[in-house]
């Protein structure tokens, strides 16, 4: 909460909307998650993993299911951070989600 009385942040009210509306948070990851492919997009697709996280537990809670130290956990969700495919999916799985492979609609076979 804010000093304001009732008021709460934008990245509360963010958490808070997608504890309780699991398909929301599967939608908004996933949405983010596309923006993992572009360098100058990155930081928002890791950064949302970290919302969900927060969402579903906590960092702290999500780290230790993921079997991880929260320290990792944090730099590999940070703006500028590059997790490896172990992690991410160690993350996933913690949140109550999976990775999956769509057909990009831009490819040439």
């Amino acid at each position: 909460m804010s000093k304001l009385t009732g008021a709460v942040s934008h990245h509360e009210a963010e958490i808070a909307e997608l504890r309780n509306d699991h398909e929301l948070a599967v939608a908004y990851l996933k949405a983010a998650m596309e923006s993992l492919d572009s360098p100058d997009d990155r930081a928002a697709g890791l950064l949302a993993l970290r919302t969900v996280a927060e969402a579903y537990g906590g960092l702290g809670v999500v780290a230790a299911s993921a079997g991880i130290s929260r320290e990792s956990l944090y730099r590999a969700l940070s703006a500028k951070g590059n997790p490896t495919l172990k992690t991410l999916l160690a993350v996933l799985r913690a949140v109550g989600m999976r990775l999956s492979v769509e057909p990009d609609d831009h490819a040439h076979a």
